[in-house]
């Protein structure tokens, strides 16, 4: 089984994530131009519920793997590696399995008595399936990340959107003429396709890899596994309280903008055409750089578990710095970007440059998204997973009661829903980076982070200088690319002056490694 470093590792997943973001929001881009901003509205009210209904299945799961099966593979115990994969299964598929009946029933329910539309009702049906799937998923990516291979998670990742993106059209267009609400239900049942196929290939690699037989003597690992049962759920109910307490409030957000606004005095076709706007074309833009910071999580779980194990405390101060700096870095020039040139990428991606006022308000506060993953990726491998749950519970209960008190006054409507959201972030972020710092002897490297500041700085100013004078002189999209490019090029430019980036660095690319 090939075994990645941390940072090899880590960049194997940024560059699955990459394409996976970029294959995205191509995909928002055909769902925004095929259904409208209410077509989008209406899928993205049975997003939410699709994520809980992950996490629930998940339980969790996929961290304790990863960091359970690192430390078995640490210690040579492949039995135990054995143990853990059939005990994950179990509970996994019997989870499944109640909550796509659930999802069935509560369908109807929940499209007529908690959200303002009943449209959501089919876009909420078509959820159901892809749960059983994604169940065993979780447990093969577990199982991978834990022996620190990334690679067939990053190549299911890419497969996933690609048949997601290759379907969407076809389905939304073919489900259009009866409506948007079918039309949103065909979007889902492109991901449910994208989530299969991303299944079978994490199958297939499996069977290739393994080392083990699962089948032979399931019932008799699954009789004695009372103590990995134990083990699992010390880590995964924790954390699966964090990952809950995430996929509760954001499936209570949209419930909390539509009646927040139906009391501000907004109708519900506009409520779910303006929350289609915010869920829909804003937030993904801002989430597009936590595809790097998603990746420094995933790796660092194992590594950080695997160094703790070891005692080797240096180490894991070292590998949080490594990601402390890389999430700053790459939240830096995704700042930037968003903030000055908001307006033409909503434009030029969704028709829509009335959306950039939330761009430009949010990106600031969505800063600090970028270092709440890896903060959160080392309290779970520290054992600290109930710690992030109570930072998260904090941070959902502020956000929810930030909506209300801000979405329901006429003269903040959704853009109070846009503030609250960034509020929460913050507030989660702040609480678990003070729980690192009570944990481990953490010291904040000041002086990178001040050089990293200036960058941003001098890039923003730079980056204004060419929007001002510079995009006027091109059309919109040679225009969008040429300062977009010369913006990177000067912020690639300041990290090396700042000595930000150096050959150090660089030996940890695996395809530079030979030339440095």
């Amino acid at each position: 089984m090939t075994k990645q470093t941390l940072v090899q590792g880590t960049l194997l997943l940024i560059l699955a994530g990459l394409i996976t973001r970029i294959l995205g929001f191509v995909n928002r881009i055909v769902m925004a131009r095929v259904m409208g901003q209410e077509g989008v509205g209406l899928y993205m009210m049975a997003v939410p519920t699709f994520l809980l209904a992950v996490t629930l299945t998940r339980l969790g799961l996929p961290v304790a793997i990863s960091k359970l099966v690192a430390e078995a593979d640490a210690s040579g115990d492949r039995s135990k590696v054995r143990k853990i994969l059939i005990v994950s299964l179990a509970i996994t598929g019997v989870l499944s399995l109640i909550i796509t009946v659930a999802l069935f029933i509560a369908a109807p329910l929940l499209s007529q008595y908690f959200f303002t539309d009943h449209r959501t009702v089919w876009p909420l049906l078509a959820i159901a399936p892809v749960v059983p799937v994604i169940a065993i998923s979780s447990v093969l990516r577990g199982y991978f990340q834990g022996l620190q291979n990334m690679r067939p998670s990053a190549y299911s990742q890419v497969i996933e959107q690609i048949v997601r993106i290759t379907l969407v059209a076809l389905l939304t267009g073919l489900f259009l003429p009866y409506g948007v609400e079918f039309a949103a239900a065909g979007a889902m049942i492109s991901v449910i396709l994208g989530e299969l196929a991303s299944l079978l290939y994490m199958l297939s690699m499996f069977k290739m890899k393994k080392k083990m037989r699962i089948r032979k003597g399931f019932f008799k690992h699954l009789k004695d596994g009372q103590e990995t049962v134990k083990n699992l759920l010390n880590i995964a109910l924790p954390t699966t309280g964090s990952q809950l307490i995430g996929s509760v409030s954001y499936f209570f957000e949209p419930i909390i903008v539509a009646r927040s606004l139906f009391i501000a005095g907004v109708t519900t076709s506009v409520a779910t055409a303006q929350y289609g706007e915010l869920a829909g074309y804003v937030i993904p833009l801002l989430f597009l750089p936590t595809f790097i910071t998603y990746s420094l999580s995933v790796s660092l779980v194992p590594a950080i578990s695997e160094a703790n194990a070891q005692k080797k405390y240096h180490l894991i101060e070292h590998r949080l710095n490594q990601a402390l700096k890389l999430a700053m870095l790459s939240g830096g020039i995704a700042a930037v970007i968003t903030f000055v040139f908001a307006v033409p990428i909503m434009e030029l991606m969704y028709n829509s440059p009335a959306s950039a006022s939330y761009v430009k308000i949010m990106t600031p506060f969505f800063f600090f998204l970028y270092f709440q993953g890896p903060l959160q990726a080392v309290l779970q491998a520290l054992d600290l997973a109930k710690a992030a749950m109570i930072n998260s519970l904090i941070g959902a209960l502020v956000k929810l009661a930030a909506i209300f008190a801000l979405a329901t006054r006429p003269e903040f409507g959704i853009m109070g829903a846009a503030l609250a959201i960034v509020f929460g972030i913050v507030v989660v972020t702040m609480l678990h980076f003070a729980t690192v710092i009570k944990a481990i002897s953490y010291t904040i490297v000041v002086k990178d982070f001040v050089k990293c500041m200036l960058s941003i700085f001098i890039t923003g100013a730079g980056a204004m200088y060419l929007f001002q004078y510079m995009m006027p002189q091109f059309t919109s999209v040679k225009g969008l690319v040429i300062c977009v490019t010369g913006t990177c090029g000067l912020y690639l430019f300041t990290l090396i002056f700042f000595r930000l980036l150096n050959k150090d660095d660089l030996k940890h690319l695996p395809f530079i490694k030979r030339w440095v």
